[in-house]
């Protein structure tokens, strides 16, 4: 037999067991003998009130997946606005005010804080670093905020700041994993997903979940941080630009009209209708509506992601930058799709990894230059919201995966040539506006050079139950079926932050 006949006779003896997979018995249960267990497994559970009926059972409707849903209670929030600094800022250069640790700079490093921990690049003992910017405390709150944010610091009384968060993973992707979905490990649904299957969207037009990124790179964790995991994909997050087109390939290719595009969308969908009238999967159904989202996206899409008719004024607010790729251009396009509808709107802007091996890594020149960045955008997108009457259905969330040492780091025991700190798991800041939490207010609080938390400690799942609970979800019963047993975004662990819920 010549090798071409092989191939083909491969080929053909391949096709046939395709096709007796799909249609004899015996295939069947071969490759569904895990699934009946499971099923089996399922079915002991609820008999045991261990997988009982929830509020959440009936939410997710294949035809129309993106369909406006009421919350199991009312919550102050309407929409998400999540922006996340990836890399992790300096805490201690912009809400975290440590003169102690000031008198403390140069020294070694105390082996109080050395022994039993764990740090990414520090070794042997490093030296003490004293606050790299001056502060000063703002508004009736008396909030401290340094001279690196000194437009964000006239919104202090509008903000609740939370200065003693934790995580249990000092690495960017894990702990990026961790603060977005729950788990530091891939292929868990982000949060993004998890309010859009729980709420839908206002604007069927547009995706119920919007990522927007800036700073020249993605984030550590990749496109699985705004990933759906294991539910149906028309819930995972629809990455937007601010330079040119908003989504690749929106436009219609050249020579083709806008009702061949349509004959074309259907032909597909029917070719989609016909196998899940043979499988009967679900997701064919989700993929049948993510089809029809994108023909809608090609009208309201280039409308909505479009900034350059915006009032003047308005940019001069944001610092914007039309027809370029930028923070500023990013938040003013978070604030028109939550004004248009959109659930969810997830921004990452990279670069805040302050190591000090490199002048755009160091405390002195990359982070006062990130900070310059954004700090006119995030005050005003507070502004406009507020003055639009959005801010109290809004909940916008800002801070970074972990924090950063009190000490100098000091990578393979030598001494970086610029000023910079480690990654530091034990404390950093998170500060939350609107959507229903208190205004002027600060939670929590860390020892007298900023390593630990000592009071009003939260970590990531708390942030999520708080999230989900301004939105009108009780996390512990907002859940998933997956692999047998109802999964949620907080998995088993997380509390409410009610000192920060007016």
């Amino acid at each position: 037999m010549t090798r071409d006949e092989l191939n083909a006779h491969r080929l053909v003896k391949e096709a046939q067991e395709t096709e007796l997979r799909a249609f004899t018995r015996r295939h069947f249960l071969k490759e569904s003998a895990m699934g009946l267990g499971a099923v089996a497994m399922g079915a002991l559970l609820g008999s045991c009130g261990l997988g009982g009926k929830t509020n959440n059972d009936i939410l997710y409707d294949p035809v129309h997946p993106l369909l406006p849903k009421a919350p199991p209670f009312l919550g102050k929030a309407k929409s998400v606005i999540y922006l996340h600094m990836a890399g992790a800022p300096s805490q201690l250069e912009l809400f975290d005010y440590k003169p102690e640790l000031m008198k403390m700079d140069g020294q070694d490093c105390p082996q109080s804080l050395l022994a039993g921990k764990k740090f990414a690049f520090i070794t042997g003992v490093p030296k003490m670093l004293g606050p790299q910017a001056k502060f000063a405390q703002h508004g009736q709150s008396r909030a401290w905020v340094s001279d690196n944010l000194p437009h964000f610091s006239t919104m202090v009384d509008d903000v609740s700041f939370l200065k003693a968060v934790s995580t249990d993973q000092f690495n960017h992707a894990p702990a990026q994993l961790l603060i977005h979905t729950g788990s530091p490990r891939l292929g868990r649904p982000s949060m993004g997903s998890w309010a859009t299957y729980g709420l839908g969207t206002e604007n069927q037009n547009l995706p119920g979940f919007v990522v927007l990124t800036s700073g020249g790179s993605f984030p550590d964790a990749g496109k699985s941080i705004w990933g759906s995991g294991f539910l149906p994909s028309v819930y995972q997050g629809v990455q937007c630009r601010s330079e040119g087109d908003p989504v690749l390939f929106i436009k219609d290719p050249h020579g083709m009209s806008r009702d061949l595009r349509k004959a074309s969308i259907d032909a597909i969908n029917a070719s989609n209708e016909q196998e899940y009238a043979a499988y009967n999967d679900p997701e064919i159904l989700s993929r049948i509506s993510q089809y029809e989202m994108a023909y809608r996206m090609q009208i309201s899409a280039p409308e909505v992601m479009n900034i350059n008719d915006e009032p003047e004024y308005i940019h001069e607010m944001y610092g914007t930058q039309p027809g370029k790729s930028c923070f500023a251009n990013n938040v003013l396009l978070a604030r028109k799709l939550v004004e248009k509808g959109v659930r969810y709107v997830q921004l990452f802007d990279w670069g805040w990894d302050a190591h000090g091996d490199g002048p755009n890594n160091s405390l002195n020149i990359g982070l006062k230059n990130k900070c310059r960045s954004i700090d006119k955008p995030i005050t005003a997108l507070l502004l406009d919201l507020k003055q639009r009457g959005l801010l109290e259905e809004t909940l916008v969330v800002w801070g970074g995966e972990f924090g950063r040492t009190p000490m100098m780091e000091n990578r393979n025991g030598v001494q970086n040539p610029y000023n910079g700190r480690d990654h530091h798991t034990d404390a950093f800041t998170i500060w939350m506006a609107g959507g229903g939490v208190k205004k002027g207010f600060t939670h929590g609080e860390t020892d007298e050079i900023g390593y630990s938390g000592i009071s009003g400690k939260v970590d990531a799942f708390d942030i999520q139950a708080t999230i989900l609970n301004q939105l009108g979800f009780d996390h512990e019963k907002f859940t998933y079926p997956f692999q047998g047993r109802p999964f949620r975004l907080t998995d088993v662990a997380g509390k409410v932050i009610h000192d920060v819920i007016a």
